[in-house]
């Protein structure tokens, strides 16, 4: 009993020697008093610790202080606004793009700044390598914005983006804007991009196309009418999914207030097209250029009417940067008939080129022209360029490549 009483005391004189703070030297009025700060005050004091915490909130004081003056001198093109988005459609070769002009400080939304003065953005163009995408990425790197161009290759091409590789502005990523889904459609194109937009707050425009319209009953083809199609035929796969990207675009604009353009484009023509891509003019160039017969299906008298790519790019722009949704249609009113694009061909290239017949295509349309008022008024757009001036610019594009293909063949 004695050694547990001893091994108490013991115990007890430990305790009480951790509870009371020892330090020497020992003044008659610590002992008398052991407790006379909190222990929280004597840790702040020891170690010169509060003076530590004084220098820190100086520190921090003289920042924020210090910031909005740092921000002043800083130029506004330091500051990029929340990157200008554009998506790919890896079936029709258009782009859907979305673009923010939000300011990053402030959080606000406004109009896209043109002009003098106007804040270079920073822009992501998927299908950017492709025909109309890469005009439209020349024009934006020529007004002085920073492009990153994401393109699957799919019909786009690394020799339409080549003259910018040394372009400290410019930066080109292969990358499928419908990944991870792997589906060749421009309804998932569509999708992911709206979700973009949707979560970056920015305005998204949707390229649709004048096959909305079908097989039209109404001519020209005006913005209000609903169109003439064939939901289960041959061309309904990609005529649908144009029809179902506009409804997506303003289910989107309707249920979650995002921002949207939409524009109808009508048959574009242009340097860098591909050479075998299936469209009528490209067709006809190549053919006439190779030599071979200039095949028109059907009796030819189908109408269509061709726009130069930068007249397009041009719509699109003025589209972009407007205050109105649409849709408008974007496309020449002038009209020819297949035969009539055929001879435009032959004056241009070669006047002993031929015509060989064919079967016309299931749905294909009779007629085909843009009533395009609605941009003239809202947009302050219309086309410059008439065929017989911009199918030479093609022509000497592809006359270069087709040269370069047979070149590469013999060797």
């Amino acid at each position: 009993m004695k050694q547990l009483h001893k091994q108490s005391s013991i115990n007890h004189r430990r305790d009480e020697e951790t509870l009371i703070p020892q330090t020497p030297p020992y003044s008659p009025k610590s002992l008398k008093h052991p407790r006379s700060l909190p222990r929280s005050i004597n840790y702040l004091f020891k170690e010169q610790r509060l003076l530590f915490i004084f220098i820190g909130i100086l520190i921090g004081s003289t920042f924020f202080i210090l910031q909005p003056t740092l921000s002043r001198l800083v130029p506004t093109e330091t500051h990029p606004s929340i990157p200008k988005s554009f998506s790919n459609n890896v079936v029709s070769h258009t782009q859907e793009f979305s673009v923010s002009n939000q300011n990053p400080i402030h959080g606000k939304m406004g109009r896209v700044p043109v002009g003098i003065g106007r804040r270079r953005m920073r822009i992501v163009v998927t299908g950017g390598a492709g025909f109309v995408g890469s005009h439209l990425v020349d024009k934006l790197i020529g007004r002085g914005d920073e492009v990153i161009v994401i393109d699957n290759f799919f019909t786009g091409r690394k020799e339409n983006v080549v003259h910018l590789f040394g372009n400290p502005r410019f930066e080109l990523i292969r990358h499928d804007v419908v990944e991870p889904i792997l589906l060749e459609t421009n309804v998932m194109g569509t999708l992911n991009m709206l979700g973009l937009a949707k979560r970056v707050g920015a305005r998204f425009l949707l390229t649709s196309t004048s096959e909305v319209y079908g097989d039209p009953l109404q001519h020209p083809q005006k913005e209000t009418y609903w169109g003439n199609v064939n939901p289960i035929g041959e061309r309904s796969c990609y005529d649908e999914g144009k029809r179902t990207a506009e409804t997506l675009t303003m289910d989107y604009h309707r249920g979650d207030g995002v921002e949207v353009r939409i524009a109808r484009i009508f048959n574009t023509y242009g340097p860098r097209m591909c050479l075998d891509d299936g469209r009528v003019v490209s067709n006809f160039v190549a053919q006439a250029i190779r030599k071979q017969p200039m095949t028109v299906y059907g009796d030819g008298k189908q109408t269509r009417s061709f726009q130069y790519v930068s007249d397009l790019v041009d719509g699109l722009v003025a589209l972009m940067e407007g205050e109105h949704i649409g849709p408008f249609n974007l496309g020449n009113p002038g009209e020819f008939t297949m035969l009539e694009l055929a001879e435009v061909v032959k004056d241009t290239i070669d006047p002993s080129a031929t015509i060989e017949y064919k079967p016309n295509t299931a749905d294909d349309p009779h007629m085909r022209k843009p009533d395009i008022s609605k941009a003239k008024e809202l947009l302050n757009w219309e086309p410059k360029i008439p065929l017989r001036e911009g199918l030479p610019l093609m022509v000497n594009d592809f006359r270069n490549r087709i040269l370069n293909e047979d070149e590469g063949k013999g060797a």
